[in-house]
C-alpha cells in the first residue's frame, strides 16, 4: 500500500521504517536535517533496531518535507506529531493531529487518517464531526525511548479503535511486517482505545512511583531499599520488574499522559490518579532535599537524559530537581554528550568530562555509569539495580 507517515519522531520513525518493510512509504516531517538523515540512511533518534534497519535493510521509505508529494497518493495517512500538555488549557495541545486532518480531508479525502499521536479520550469521535468525515482512526502506541522499532517488531499487543473490516486491514499491515506475528489484536471503539493508552501509561507511572516511595521511605529510615524490593518483587503477582528506583517519571508520555487522564477525572470520584500526578513532584522534592543535605557548592547533573541509550531528555525529571537546588542559591553545572550549547536554562555545561567530576561537589545520577565510578564517593544515585 502507499502510506504517508507523518512525524519523524520515534513513533512516526519506527512506524516508517516497520511498514516499508512491506509497503511503499513517505515520511513527512518539517524539519529538513532529519529528512536529510533518513534519506542517508541515519537514524536522527538514537534506537539501536532503528539505526541497524535504515543501514542494512532494504526499505521503500522516502523522507521529505515536501507535503503535496506526501499526501497526494496516499491511501493511509498515519498521524504521529507531538501533543504536549499545555498546562494552561490543562488539556493536550493537538493543534499537529489537527493540521494534518484538516489538510489530509480538503486534499486527500479518500485516504484513511490513522492517528497514533496521543489524544484526550473522545478526541477520534470529535474530530470525525468537526471535519465531517469517518475516514480517522485511532491506534494506540505503546513504545519505549530507545527500543521503538523493537517494540513495532515484537508488539505485546494491537489495539485499534475500529471493529471493522477496514480495522483488520490495519491490523494485519503491522503484522504483516512484525517479526512476532503471534501478537493479541484487540478491536474497540476509538473512545475506549484512547482510553486505554492513558490509563496503561498512568499505571506505568503508578509503578514507578510506588517504588520510589518505597525507595523513600528505607532511605530516610536507614534501610536498605534494594532487599525490600527484592522480597516484594518475589511475589510472581508483582514482578522482578519495572522496580529500580529513580527521580521520578519523565520523557515523552507519563507525564503528559497522566496530567491529561487527571483532568478526565474532573466529575470521576478518585485518589489514585490525583496521587500519581502529585507523588512525582513530592518524589522530586526529597531528592534534592537529600543532595542539599550534603551541602554542597557545586552540584553536577551527570546526564539529562533518564534512560541508558537514549537521547531524549524531554521532561526528565532530574530537571525539577535541578530548579529546586538552583531556587536555593546552589551552582548547577550539566555534563551532557547531547548538548551542543554552553548553558541549559542558565547552568553551565561542562564538556569535559575530568573537569565535570573535579569541580562537583556532589554528581547526580540518575542511572549510573562505570566513566564516573572514579569519584563514587560524589555520586548520588538512587539507581540501585543497574538497569531502567
Amino acid at each position: 500500500m502507499k502510506i504517508t507517515v507523518v512525524g519523524a519522531g520515534y513513533v512516526g520513525l519506527s512506524n516508517a521504517v516497520l511498514l516499508a518493510l512491506c509497503n511503499t512509504v513517505i515520511l513527512l516531517d518539517i524539519v529538513e536535517e532529519k529528512v536529510e538523515m533518513i534519506n542517508n540512511k541515519k537514524s536522527p533518534v538514537v534506537d539501536r533496531e532503528l539505526e541497524e534497519y535504515l543501514e542494512k535493510k532494504q526499505l521503500n521509505l522516502l523522507a521529505t518535507t515536501d507535503y503535496t508529494l506526501a499526501i497526494e497518493e496516499a491511501e493511509i495517512v498515519v498521524v504521529a506529531t507531538p501533543t504536549n500538555y499545555d498546562p494552561d488549557t490543562n488539556k493536550f495541545d493537538t493543534s499537529s493531529v489537527e493540521s494534518v486532518i484538516e489538510k489530509v480531508s480538503k486534499d486527500n479525502p479518500e485516504a484513511l487518517i490513522l492517528i497514533k499521536s496521543t489524544v484526550p479520550v473522545g478526541y477520534t469521535d470529535r474530530a470525525k464531526q468537526v471535519y465531517k468525515t469517518d475516514n480517522i482512526m485511532f491506534s494506540p502506541e505503546f513504545l519505549r525511548e530507545g527500543r521503538a522499532l523493537h517494540d513495532k517488531l515484537y508488539p505485546t499487543r494491537l489495539v485499534i479503535g475500529e471493529d471493522s473490516d477496514r480495522a483488520r486491514t490495519i491490523a494485519n499491515l503491522y503484522l504483516e511486517s512484525a517479526t512476532d506475528k503471534e501478537v493479541p489484536v484487540l478491536y474497540t471503539d476509538s473512545t475506549e482505545a484512547e482510553a486505554i493508552k492513558l490509563f496503561a501509561n498512568t499505571f506505568l507511572a503508578l509503578r514507578i512511583a510506588y517504588f520510589n516511595e518505597l525507595d523513600s521511605y528505607a532511605e530516610l529510615r536507614g534501610i536498605s531499599t534494594q532487599k525490600i524490593i527484592e522480597g516484594v518483587c518475589l511475589d510472581p503477582r508483582i514482578g522482578d520488574y519495572y522496580n529500580n528506583p529513580s527521580f521520578g517519571y519523565g520523557g515523552y508520555c507519563l507525564p503528559k499522559d497522566t496530567k491529561q487522564l487527571l483532568v478526565n477525572y474532573t466529575d470521576v470520584p478518585n485518589n489514585i490518579i490525583a496521587a500519581i500526578v502529585a507523588s512525582n513532584r513530592t518524589r522530586k522534592d526529597h531528592i534534592a532535599e537529600m543532595i542539599l543535605s550534603r551541602k554542597p557548592k557545586v552540584v553536577g547533573i551527570y546526564r539529562l537524559a533518564m534512560k541508558k541509550n537514549s537521547d531524549n531528555f524531554r521532561h526528565s525529571s532530574v530537571q525539577g530537581v535541578m530548579k529546586r537546588i538552583k531556587g536555593r542559591g546552589i551552582e548547577v553545572v550539566v555534563y551532557e554528550p547531547e548538548l551542543e550549547e554552553t548553558h541549559f536554562f542558565n547552568s553551565r555545561v561542562i564538556k569535559d568530562l575530568e573537569e565535570f567530576k573535579m569541580i562537583s561537589d556532589v554528581i547526580v545520577a540518575n542511572r549510573v555509569s562505570d566513566e564516573i565510578m572514579s569519584v563514587s564517593d560524589k555520586v548520588y544515585t538512587r539507581d540501585l539495580f543497574g538497569k531502567d
